[in-house]
């Protein structure tokens, strides 16, 4: 309803219209408002503060990444609430920095060395490290420009890197402790093993996806002493060193300690007993690899069997023979169609859909393979994880999560943190020529001298973020920052790496800082999905780059946007149509503040005293307290949908369509009313411009600062309760009778509209009205409302054609020249009579057994939709014929 600002008679000394320019454009706002914040200082953080701290850590974006949707939205959220904290006094601390991503970051800059011919063996492992760190300085890190661009209000000149020598020293130091504690320790195992990033992975970065493969039932052995067993993997057979069955299954009782032939082998295997076997799947039996299957292994460990590796790291078969040198799948078929041409497949199904691991990174099927590998013990550091939680020192939020969360860490295996790539953490552990093994901390040298080596691996990338919360500010040295900034205040952060990063930094937060946990609030959210609720993805075709919506629409509308839709760990769903009703949104608050500042809108002075204020006055600065109240409760609740939403419609709705337009009557009128209405309509924004900005930054910095005249709304204050002089009250202006008022107006005046519109009158079209308002309290509106409702005023020749009592007031209008009265009766008789028509024929159909019998129940409910609908606008169709003139 805000119409293009017009100057009036009190325009005062902020309504130069060259202040604002007449539409906003964000690119041309955006990127010299961020530099100017960073140039300022205004994100810093000072250790020696004597400010409350707030503290909270961006979760590392890879060294490899680039800006995604889901990283604008978390940013968003962060920013919100740093921004909220830093207007609110605290001495604010949002820590940025970088994770080095060692799988990714390696396989990038290989694929470069590829482009040369080259493979990092051809340079040797320094060399290949000295080419990954001049691939960090000259293309790592892009995202950190795209974070500008989105308005993160981080402390950059705290920026740290995971590798960086403070990091470093800090992984090296924790190390050596757990290790010193028995927490470390090396083993072999069955690990994750991924043949093309050719490393070990953790549980937590493979992907399962139903894949479709083939299911082979095999008999083992000959004669009565025989077994079968399915499989969905025939190539490892040939590693298998036992048939496992129930303890209590009969059907196998005398066969358990015998010897029966492997099939394509000269081997023979044991039958064993084992109560891991359901004797209600498939045939009770399944064949035991222990070298290739983690519960396998468990079963090999209880019966001391023996671990035969089949395949190497590129998961090529070892074993000498006719399937030697063949791929894995190669292999699988080759296999088959030996058992085959021998008899011993006794069935078969293909396709077979069943669930298959896949590496996070490269997408390429996990092997499970037994390795020697070093792993956390983890069962003390994740009771401590828990107990945390469960005594209240950390909270979860929403509290729902939290089960997830006791579900993971009440039952977690022994972390295997040795990764076999040559980018990451070394693990500082030296080995002799007589079988010495020292750990080696960062105040130590390594052991020197012919035959000492240092371990090949690196460290499991979650190892060093694990420790982001106290490292990046400077542990294991105690410092300022350190002392200043931990624990963190709140980690806001996806469910969906609730496992990955949370719970270690909560097992090594808690273990490094004396039982203090690295934050104390943990502020779960979900994940970005496109607006029909489908996951975003490349191969979906629905996948979105944020700044191409940035470029189109500006920083502020998709940053709102994606608020809007952040309720508590549940998805968001988002499409660009609502990203352009976000930039709507800001282009309204731009346009009603040029209107504001061009009709004298100011902030200078005190409030006027209660006595001079309208209804209008104290309805607009009555709500404006309630939207203070309800937005800082939401606040504290990461409630950032509502407060959101809470905003948009009080900005919207009640400032720019209401009461800027009842206003416009009074600053037309100009005198001492005007300048009340004035000063209330500059206290009104600069509020509302205050409770905006976290979230869209840009837009309300170039607002404020224009109604303002002050250095800018970062540092500015957070709105507390707004106090009017002469009012009775300490705790915020409130005055329900001036709502009550205002909400009657409201009333008439939506209830005459809805009556134009049904008459067909165009928006603008002015009609003779008389308003009878006696009894009421809108005498004091009746300028603004025929201003809003276009009503002109009576002359000697009204005569009334309609007339609608609303709300105790009466409103008659003479429409007797302002529409064609047959015309539009036609047109309504037309309307009802198909209306009539469409309730007769959906109505027949609901009333037909033999349809509704065979009829889709989306087919049935459409009808009963349309039904509904046809009711409806008969309903309405006959109250708008009634309402006509009569002839």
């Amino acid at each position: 309803m805000t119409e293009t600002p017009q100057q009036s008679p009190t325009a005062g000394p902020n309504s130069t219209p060259t202040e604002l320019p007449t539409q906003y454009a964000p690119a041309d706002v955006e990127g010299p408002l961020y530099e100017r914040w960073v140039e300022r200082g205004y994100f810093d953080a000072d250790a020696k503060s004597d400010k409350d701290p707030f503290t909270v850590v961006i979760p590392p974006p890879n060294v490899t990444g680039s800006l995604h949707l889901g990283h604008a939205f978390e940013h968003t959220l962060i920013d919100a609430v740093t921004r909220r904290k830093r207007m609110q006094g605290f001495e604010t601390l949002w820590q940025p920095g970088m994770d080095h991503a060692g799988i990714a970051t390696q396989n990038v800059v290989e694929r470069e060395l590829a482009k040369e011919g080259k493979s990092r063996h051809d340079l040797g492992r320094e060399a290949f490290v000295e080419r990954v760190w001049q691939w960090k300085g000259e293309s790592g890190g892009q995202i950190s420009g795209q974070m500008r661009r989105l308005g993160d209000g981080v402390a950059w000149s705290r920026e740290r890197f995971t590798m960086d020598e403070g990091l470093s020293q800090a992984v090296q130091t924790i190390f050596k402790r757990l290790y010193d504690d028995e927490l470390i320790y090396r083993a072999e195992r069955i690990i994750n093993w991924c043949p093309r990033c050719l490393t070990a992975i953790s549980d937590i970065e493979v992907e399962y996806q139903d894949d479709d493969g083939e299911l082979v039932s095999i008999r083992y052995g000959e004669g009565e002493e025989t077994l079968v067993v399915a499989t969905t993997r025939a190539e490892t057979m040939l590693g298998d060193t036992a048939v496992a069955v129930h303890p209590e299954d009969e059907r196998y009782k005398h066969l358990v300690g015998k010897q029966i032939k492997l099939p394509l082998t000269d081997r023979t295997i044991p039958v064993v007993a084992d109560a891991h076997v359901d004797p209600e799947f498939g045939t009770g039996a399944v064949k035991v690899t222990p070298a290739h299957d983690p519960n396998d292994f468990e079963i090999g460990q209880r019966h001391d069997l023996p671990n035969i590796a089949v395949m190497d790291e590129h998961a090529v078969i070892t074993v000498p023979g006719p399937f030697q040198g063949q791929d894995r799948l190669e292999a699988r078929s080759a296999i088959v169609a030996a058992l085959r041409a021998e008899g011993r497949i006794v069935a078969e199904k293909r396709p077979y859909t069943h669930s298959v691991g896949h590496c996070s990174r490269c997408k390429t099927t996990i092997e499970p393979r037994l390795s020697m590998q070093w792993w956390v013990k983890v069962g003390p550091l994740a009771k401590a994880a828990g107990d945390a939680v469960r005594d209240g020192r950390v909270k979860i939020h929403p509290q729902e999560m939290e089960k997830r969360y006791f579900d993971w860490v009440d039952n977690l295996h022994d972390w295997c943190i040795s990764r076999q790539l040559w980018w990451g953490h070394r693990i500082p552990v030296y080995y002799g020529p007589n079988g010495e093994v020292v750990c080696v901390g960062p105040d130590e040298e390594p052991p020197t001298g012919e035959g000492w080596t240092q371990d090949t691996d690196v460290l499991d990338t979650w190892f060093s973020s694990g420790l982001w919360p106290f490292s990046t500010l400077g542990w294991p040295e105690q410092t300022d920052s350190l002392a200043k900034f931990y624990p963190n205040s709140v980690l806001v952060t996806g469910y969906d790496i609730l496992f990955f990063w949370v719970a270690r930094m909560m097992m090594f937060g808690l273990y490094a800082m004396d039982g203090t946990p690295p934050f104390h609030t943990i502020a779960l959210h979900g994940m970005v999905r496109d607006q029909f609720g489908k996951k975003m993805s490349k191969s979906f075709g629905n996948a979105v780059n944020p700044l191409d919506w940035m470029d189109k629409y500006g920083s502020d509308a998709l940053r709102f946007t994606l608020a809007r839709g952040a309720n508590p760990g549940v998805d968001v769903p988002i499409g660009e149509d609502w990203v352009q009703g976000s930039r709507n949104f800001a282009n309204k608050i731009w346009n009603a503040t040029r209107f504001a500042l061009m009709n004298g809108a100011t902030v200078e002075g005190p409030l006027p005293d209660a006595s001079e204020l309208s209804a209008t006055d104290r309805w607009i600065l009555s709500r404006l307290n309630s939207v203070v109240a309800e937005v800082d409760a939401y606040y504290e609740d990461y409630q950032f949908a509502k407060l959101s939403d809470a905003l948009f419609h009080f900005a919207w709705d009640e400032v720019f369509d209401w009461y800027v337009e009842l206003s416009k009557t009074t600053f037309m009128g100009g005198g001492r009313a005007a300048e009340v209405s004035a000063r209330v309509l500059g206290e009104v924004l600069d509020v509302t411009l205050r409770l905006l900005h976290p979230v869209v930054p840009f837009v309300t910095e170039a607002l404020w600062t224009t109604l303002t005249g002050k250095e800018s709304v970062v540092i500015a204050d957070w709105p507390t309760a707004v106090l009017v002089p002469g009012a009775d009250t300490t705790d915020g202006f409130r005055d329900q009778d001036a709502e009550k008022e205002i909400e009657t107006v409201q009333q008439v005046v939506t209830e005459v509209r809805r009556f134009r519109s049904d008459q067909g009158l165009q928006p603008g079209q002015r009609v003779p009205a008389r308003l009878d308002l006696t009894g009421t309290a809108l005498a004091a509106h009746e300028a603004a409302m025929r201003s809003l409702l276009r009503l002109q005023p009576a002359g000697e020749d009204f005569a009334a054609t309609a007339s609608l009592p609303v709300a105790g007031a009466t409103v008659a209008l003479d429409l007797s020249g302002a529409i064609d009265i047959e015309a539009e009766r036609k047109r309504l008789a037309k309307d009802l009579a198909a209306a009539e028509k469409e309730k007769a024929q959906t109505t027949a159909k609901l009333g037909n057994e033999a349809f509704l019998a065979k009829a889709p129940d989306k087919v049935v409910d459409k009808i009963r939709t349309r039904l509904e609908t046809a009711e409806a606008d008969i309903v309405r169709i006959t109250a708008q014929l009634e309402r006509l003139p009569k002839a």
